[in-house]
């Protein structure tokens, strides 16, 4: 019986049971402020972006494809035109980050 008890992992006598799990509530502190928590501010960054689109800004899709919001529809689509006049429907959620900078780079 002494040896399962062993095998268990059970605590020495006279040790805190709280210590032997500060190692496991060490890693869970460490996982969430090194990963939950950056993803979570990242999450709330592109929803107020996506929010605060307007016409006439200059963006990039999720797919690579830059253009410009000729039109904000209320159905949480966008008309997007691209480089060459055509105009494509894509949803809000499509838009990866802002390209001014990059299309400005280009012309």
């Amino acid at each position: 019986m002494n040896q399962l008890v062993i095998l268990m992992g059970a605590p020495a006598q006279g040790q805190n049971p709280i210590m032997s799990f500060l190692p496991l509530i060490a890693i869970v502190v460490v996982f969430y402020f090194f990963m939950i928590r950056p993803q979570m501010k990242k999450a709330k960054e592109q929803k107020k972006y996506i929010e605060a689109l307007k016409k006439g800004d200059k963006i990039l899709t999720i797919g690579g494809i830059y253009g410009k919001i000729a039109e904000l529809k209320e159905d949480g689509t966008i008309i997007m035109e691209v480089e060459d006049g055509s105009k494509m429907k894509i949803s809000k959620n499509a838009v990866s980050q802002d390209a001014t900078s990059t299309l400005n780079q280009q012309q």
